[in-house]
């Protein structure tokens, strides 16, 4: 087997044995990197020292990722102008924080012939949030539902 210390320099090719004397005699471990190489390649290496740094730059990785959320407003088609425009800014602050926001109007009863009314509202909802954030998935039927997901621009 190939056998490369802890620095990167190879030490040469030998055989199982004389590496595992090599690595009792420096008191760190043999790990065998490529074992279906020709000959198999070893490092000479301290592990769990090994294992360890590799969490430590994991959790590393994990706190620079940013989760993103998805945040629901629910309306109705028959909404009023004052609820619409605190629906809107409730949006407003949700795509701020990163935000993605999905924007739900339920059709109850007879509601459910009038859609063309519930699209002009979410085309009108997302004209108004325009300057914070981008239609990603645009209006369509779920059921009783008809939904939008806006997703925020800085991202």
């Amino acid at each position: 087997m190939r056998l490369i210390d802890q620095d990167g320099n190879q030490l040469g090719i030998m055989s199982a044995k004389e590496a595992y004397k090599i690595a009792l005699e420096r008191h760190i471990d043999l790990v065998k990197i490529a074992p279906q190489a020709n000959p198999p390649v070893c490092k000479l290496m301290d592990f769990g020292k090994y294992r360890y740094e590799q969490s430590k730059k994991e959790k590393e990785s994990k706190k620079k990722q940013k989760v993103i959320n998805i945040k629901e407003i629910r309306m109705t088609p028959a909404i009023e102008e004052h609820d619409f425009g605190v629906k809107v800014k409730s949006a407003m602050k949700f795509l701020k924080d990163g935000d993605k926001v999905k924007v739900t109007i339920r059709f109850r009863g007879r509601e459910a012939s009038h859609t063309n009314l519930a699209e002009e509202l979410l085309n009108r909802f997302a004209k108004s949030l325009e300057e914070y954030g981008n239609v990603e998935k645009a209006p369509n039927m779920e059921g009783r539902n008809l939904m939008m997901i806006l997703a925020p621009k800085n991202v």
